[in-house]
């Protein structure tokens, strides 16, 4: 049976660290994962990752959104925003990342936020809720071999200091990405 990858929303909060938007990219590109995000959740972690660190230019992160659009362009869902105001959730700014999920077709929603996307909201919508790290390890279940060539070629993405296999893992690892980081160290 071929492989049918899951369809995920991206939220801001995944995209915002380095190590885990580099991951979650190089696995949609390699076709592990159809990833969806929106210009909303895009504004989102630009705004918070500009906000926190100093120095660091809008433009370098409006032009890694822009790269990111270029190399997976169905990942953009468009056309989300009228069903923002029927849906409930804790928090109401969270209401556009539900939104993206409908409106692209996903199965699934990518955060460290779970408390915010509430599993019988998420239901009534044919969608789930997952960290990145359980979401990773359940793509390795499924697909481990390729899960760690792709996890291999997001460690070689970081040209201007590519570490070792073992410090990318330890690095992942003290991101949260605990369980991906162990499974791919046992298999070694």
């Amino acid at each position: 049976m071929p492989y049918r990858p899951p369809v995920a929303v991206y939220d801001a909060c995944v995209l915002y660290p380095f190590h885990l938007r580099n991951i979650l990219i190089q696995c949609a590109v390699d076709g592990l994962v159809s990833a969806r995000w929106s210009d909303d959740i895009h504004a989102e972690w630009i705004r918070s990752l500009a906000a926190d660190t100093p120095g660091l230019a809008t433009e370098r992160l409006l032009a890694t959104r822009d790269l990111m659009k270029i190399v997976l362009p169905e990942a953009d869902v468009l056309d989300y925003g009228p069903l923002i105001p029927g849906l409930q959730l804790p928090d109401p700014d969270d209401r556009h990342v539900l939104a993206a999920a409908i409106a692209g077709g996903a199965s699934v929603i990518v955060t460290w936020n779970l408390k915010d996307f509430p599993a019988a909201e998420l239901g009534r919508h044919g969608l789930a809720c997952q960290t990145p790290d359980a979401f990773l390890s359940r793509l390795y279940a499924v697909t481990s071999e390729a899960m760690i060539a792709s996890l291999d070629r997001a460690r070689r993405n970081l040209r201007k200091s590519t570490p070792t296999a073992d410090a990318f893992l330890d690095a992942i690892e003290r991101q949260g990405l605990v369980e991906i980081a162990q499974l791919v160290k046992e298999r070694k």
